[in-house]
C-alpha cells in the first residue's frame, strides 16, 4: 500500500483526515527513496521501528477532530497491513548473510595532523 491509502485505514479507525497520519506513513515507507524494492520494508516494518516512530512524532498524535492516537499503533496498522504480522528487528537482520567487511578492522593508511 502506499502511505496516502495507509492514512486513509487510519482514518477509518480513529477519525480526522488523512494528512493527521500522513507523515508518519510517508516515514515508515521514506527507505523506497533509496531503496525501490520490497526489501527497503526492513528499515521500519518491525517492532523496533514502531519505537523509532514513537521517537520521531511523540507518543501520540492529536488529529483535526481532537482525538488522540497511539503512534505505535499507528505504525502498527501499517505494518499488518503490509506484512499481515509485526517481526521483531532480529527477524530481518538473521536475513542478511555476515560479510568480512561488516566487522573486520580496516588499517588505517592516511594519517592526518591535528587542524587539517
Amino acid at each position: 500500500m502506499k502511505p496516502y491509502e495507509h492514512a486513509l485505514t487510519s482514518v477509518k479507525k480513529w477519525g480526522g483526515i488523512p494528512e493527521d497520519y500522513l507523515p508518519i506513513h510517508d516515514m515508515l515507507d521514506s527507505s523506497k527513496q533509496s531503496y525501490a524494492s520490497m526489501q527497503h520494508r526492513a528499515l521500519y516494518h518491525h517492532a523496533h521501528g514502531c519505537y523509532v516512530m514513537e521517537q520521531i512524532f511523540g507518543h501520540n498524535i492529536t488529529t483535526k477532530d481532537g482525538k488522540l492516537v497511539s503512534v505505535r499503533e499507528i505504525a502498527e496498522l501499517h505494518i499488518l497491513e503490509d506484512l499481515g504480522k509485526i517481526p521483531s528487528l532480529a527477524d530481518w537482520l538473521s536475513l542478511i548473510p555476515l560479510e568480512s567487511w561488516m566487522g573486520k578492522p580496516t588499517k588505517i593508511t592516511t594519517v592526518y595532523k591535528l587542524g587539517e
